[in-house]
């Protein structure tokens, strides 16, 4: 049946496809229909250009469509991620490092090097040398959601 369907519409129907996922890319907005839909267009141009081929059979179509197709999804990345521009504000959501430098008291003690410390609402799992509670403490970094502490 897709032999059938490929050779009724000789390269025509790379060139559709290619129109139709542009059009879903306009109507549900994602940027990644648009990459595929660019590969179906160069399929479609390519197929125009060597149609006549024997080798040319739509097992070959669909191959070289799924490798321009990962072709163009990464030069789309590639170009998107270019133009980020450095952020005003690079803690944003990145709580644990927002606190870096803030001094508090322990309310537990670090027994073992782990131990908890209340900062504003929320308690947070330190890491850090062995302290008693009531022990004033600085936070000198943040490493997967624990803060490191050290004596001030």
């Amino acid at each position: 049946m897709l032999e059938r369907i490929f050779s009724e519409l000789g390269p025509w129907n790379w060139l559709v496809l290619g129109f139709v996922l542009l059009t879903l890319e306009i109507i549900l907005p994602g940027v990644f229909l648009v990459w595929i839909g660019l590969a179906a267009l160069a399929v479609g141009v390519l197929s125009i250009a060597i149609w006549e081929f024997s080798l040319w059979i739509w097992q070959v179509q669909i191959l070289v469509f799924l490798v321009f197709s990962l072709l163009s999804a990464w030069l789309g990345y590639r170009f998107v991620r270019r133009d980020e521009s450095p952020s005003d504000q690079p803690l944003l959501n990145q709580r644990a490092r927002q606190l870096v430098g803030r001094t508090g008291t322990l309310d537990e003690a670090i027994r073992d090097g782990r131990g908890r410390l209340k900062l504003g609402d929320t308690w947070w799992p330190v890491n850090g040398p062995d302290a008693a509670p009531g022990t004033k403490v600085r936070v000198v970094a943040a490493t997967d959601g624990d803060l490191v502490v050290e004596p001030v």
